[in-house]
């Protein structure tokens, strides 16, 4: 019991600890090479106490992927839809440009497509991330510039996946340019979808 008090008595900062080495070894090494014991060596924090909380190293890094504030951002409220996802690409961009971050979530998605564990991990980070998003569509809705019945999923997927492409991928600068010409698609087609049946196109 010892090791819960150590980790208990830390309180937040402990596990922040934890987290940030998780993620640190998790973006260094990728998925396969991390183990509790290299995160309890790089924390400090003994590995008997990193087993009660976490008994695997799947468990670990979902709560790491979710908790952290390595992966945060605050939205934006511009007042328009459009605003909001130039606000929302920004940071997004901001994440990426990040050496370190970049490489954990470069990590992070190579370990979704090897292992199922990860895979799982990464779509509860993106479940998260997306009710997270929520306020800017129920925001969107009440401007009417959605429908109440729009699913916000299918959005933040085209952005996101455009942008972790175009960086991850193709390893290409993301412009002004380019980023307003994704939103203008994006919102060419959130416009089809707002029209109501049988209403035709302007």
């Amino acid at each position: 019991m010892k090791d819960r008090r150590d980790l208990e008595a830390g309180g937040p900062r402990r596990k922040a600890e934890i987290f940030t080495a998780a993620l640190d070894l998790l973006g260094g090494l990728g998925y396969d090479a991390l183990t509790i014991e290299g995160v309890a060596q790089r924390s400090g924090v003994n590995k008997t106490t990193i087993y009660r909380w976490w008994p695997s190293k799947s468990e670990l890094l979902r709560d790491a992927l979710l908790h952290s504030h390595l992966l945060q951002f605050e939205l934006a409220d511009t007042g328009s839809l459009h605003g909001d996802l130039n606000a929302l690409a920004e940071r997004v961009l901001a994440l990426l440009d990040d050496e370190h971050r970049r490489a954990v979530i470069e990590a992070a998605l190579v370990g979704a497509v090897r292992h199922q564990a990860m895979r799982g991990l990464v779509v509860s980070f993106l479940d998260d991330r997306l009710g997270r998003h929520q306020p800017v569509f129920e925001r969107a809705v009440a401007r009417g510039e959605l429908p109440p019945e729009a699913d916000p999923a299918p959005l933040v997927d085209a952005m996101a996946g455009a942008l972790w492409l175009r960086i991850l991928v193709r390893r290409g600068e993301v412009t002004g340019t380019y980023t307003r010409d994704l939103i203008g698609l994006l919102m060419e087609g959130v416009t089809r979808t707002a029209q109501t049946p049988g209403e035709p196109a302007p």
